[in-house]
């Protein structure tokens, strides 16, 4: 049985594969391009929910070594991604953003989001296949 200071340890993030990491990476630089959308002055994100969820995700990719952990570290960045897609086809307040270079933190959190977002999503997708690898190799 582990302690909670063995498990929130530097060795834990050590561990990490790659693609792990580079989910975890992907899902607290969307949390921070959400963050600044909103100091900058975004109306889109109406409370600091999403950011919360975004790394509480991360937090978990990190230091929950689990088979689940892996697909919420993919289904999340995934229907926020799907999310933002439909609500900008909507309301276009999101592609406002991308396009408007008047207010510069905007434009790079909203920039950064994408980023963050993509780099979340490859990272997921490689961690969900990594784990369904080594679970088709140990039967």
């Amino acid at each position: 049985m582990s302690s909670v200071t063995s498990t929130l340890s530097l060795q834990t993030i050590r561990r990490l594969s790659n693609t792990e990491r580079l989910n975890a990476a992907g899902l607290l630089l969307t949390a921070a391009a959400m963050l600044l959308q909103i100091v900058a002055g975004s109306t889109l994100y109406p409370s600091v929910t999403g950011p919360i969820v975004l790394v509480g995700t991360a937090l978990a990719v990190t230091f929950v070594p689990s088979r689940w952990t892996a697909y919420v570290g993919l289904a999340v960045p995934l229907v926020l991604g799907v999310g933002a897609i439909v609500a900008a086809a909507m309301t276009g307040g999101f592609v406002d953003q991308l396009t408007d270079p008047g207010n510069t933190a905007l434009l790079l959190g909203s920039v950064l989001h994408i980023i963050g977002l993509t780099i979340a999503v490859v990272g997921g997708v490689g961690t969900v296949l990594m784990r369904r690898t080594v679970a088709a190799r140990g039967r």
